[in-house]
């Protein structure tokens, strides 16, 4: 039983890393945001380990974002940049985890060997994790970027805003999740080894 927790921890651990070095290959908004393959190391622990192992994998992910200073922040005060901080990178990231809940549904769907359904499943999941990170996004972009509207409606602003990176995001994630998933299986089964 301890060692079981032990190497969740472990695997927890390494998708983060992974995630955040994933990140690194990116296209980066002027004002935050960026196009990158962050949120598949998420996605699958969620997959793997279900939706809290995603959550903490996500959390770790906007956690080692923060303390290696590759953040984007608000010109404002320390309070609202701590804010901003905590909504931005944990609570953002973190919701990504969220995609497991569809996860009992991929594995019945597995067992009946329904690939269409599957494919379904996969995409359905990433929509959710990419939709709440997006919610979260556009409530710091009306909170904490408003500046960078103008004379613009500053919740257009923020919705259109990050849809230009969201949206790819969402797709790119889907597309590399359903050949991940479909090609390598094994990748989602807790009791295996990576």
């Amino acid at each position: 039983m301890r060692n079981q927790k032990v190497l969740l921890l472990v695997e927890i651990a390494i998708f983060a890393a992974l995630g955040f070095v994933l990140d690194f290959v990116a296209f980066k908004m002027p004002q935050g945001g960026s196009v990158s393959l962050v949120m598949i190391p998420i996605v699958l622990m969620a997959f793997r380990r279900g939706a809290l192992a995603g959550v903490i994998t996500g959390l770790l992910v906007g956690l080692l974002q923060i303390v290696s200073g590759l953040i984007s922040v608000t010109p404002l005060s320390f309070n609202f940049v701590v804010m901003q901080v905590i909504l931005d990178y944990l609570i953002a990231y973190g919701v990504v985890g969220f995609a497991g809940l569809v996860r009992s549904q991929y594995f019945k769907y597995a067992q009946q060997n329904k690939r269409g359904k599957l494919i379904v499943t996969i995409v359905s999941a990433v929509f959710i994790g990419s939709f709440l990170r997006y919610v979260i996004h556009v409530i710091t972009g009306i909170f904490f970027f408003g500046m960078y509207a103008e004379d613009a409606n500053v919740f257009m602003y923020s919705t259109i805003y990050n849809a230009t990176y969201m949206i790819p995001v969402f797709l790119l994630s889907a597309f590399v999740c359903s050949l991940l998933f479909l090609a390598a299986p094994r990748l989602l089964e807790p009791n295996k080894t990576v």
